[in-house]
This record gives C-alpha cells, structure tokens and sequence, in this order.
C-alpha cells in the first residue's frame, strides 16, 4: 500500500509539473505612446545690450568671446522674453566681444538680449 501512495503521488507530482509550461524570457515590447522628449542644447550666440543711442538708431551689443556674430547678420531683440525689435549688425564697427548693430525696427532698451532667430 505504501508503494501504491507512493507510486500514485509521483504520477500527480509529475503530472502536476507538466501541465505548467514555464513562461520564456520576457522580452521588452515598446509601449503605444510618445516617447521620452529629445533635448538639444541652443549653441547660437547670445548678447546683451549694452548701450543705446536713440538719436543715431544704433546700439552697442557684448557677446561671449568668440560668439560675435558677422557683419550684416540680422539679430532680434528680446525684452523678457519677448520680441521687442530687430537690428542689423554693422559692417564697420566691431572691438574684441562688441558689435555695433543699426535698430531696422522697434525699441530696445540696455539689458535686452539680442539673439539670431
């Protein structure tokens, strides 16, 4: 009898172990949806005003070393944030980091950033 039980609980056990398949490696599967966002960093020059002369329409504009833009580029100004005129940078005038840039339109104020767009 003893052998029977035996015999019989090995039968289930193995029984038991086939019927259960066990599951394969996971595979990772890529999810419906948008995916991480990609960030790029902004390397275009960024200066700052420097001096405004209102009577002669031009201002006087300082960027980092090696970040001085050419002549006749045409730069925005922003004034928080916020596109406040256009300027032409000018062919004659540049000393180290500064540029001398004619306002083509709108009101710039010291402090204001001039960027290319």
């Amino acid at each position: 009898m003893r052998k029977f039980i035996g015999v019989l609980s090995a039968i289930i056990l193995a029984c038991g172990c086939a019927s259960h398949q066990s599951p394969g490696p996971k595979t990772a599967q890529p999810k419906s949806g948008p995916g991480k966002p990609v960030v790029t960093p902004d390397f275009r020059p960024v200066g700052k005003v420097v001096s405004v002369v209102p009577d002669g329409r031009f201002v006087v504009i300082g960027f980092a070393p090696g970040d001085v833009p050419k002549p006749e580029t045409r730069l925005n100004i922003y004034h928080n944030g916020l596109k406040m005129a256009e300027v032409k940078v000018d062919a004659k005038w540049r000393m180290d980091n500064n540029v001398a840039a004619d306002i083509v339109t709108g009101e710039v104020q010291v402090g204001d950033e001039a960027r290319p767009d």
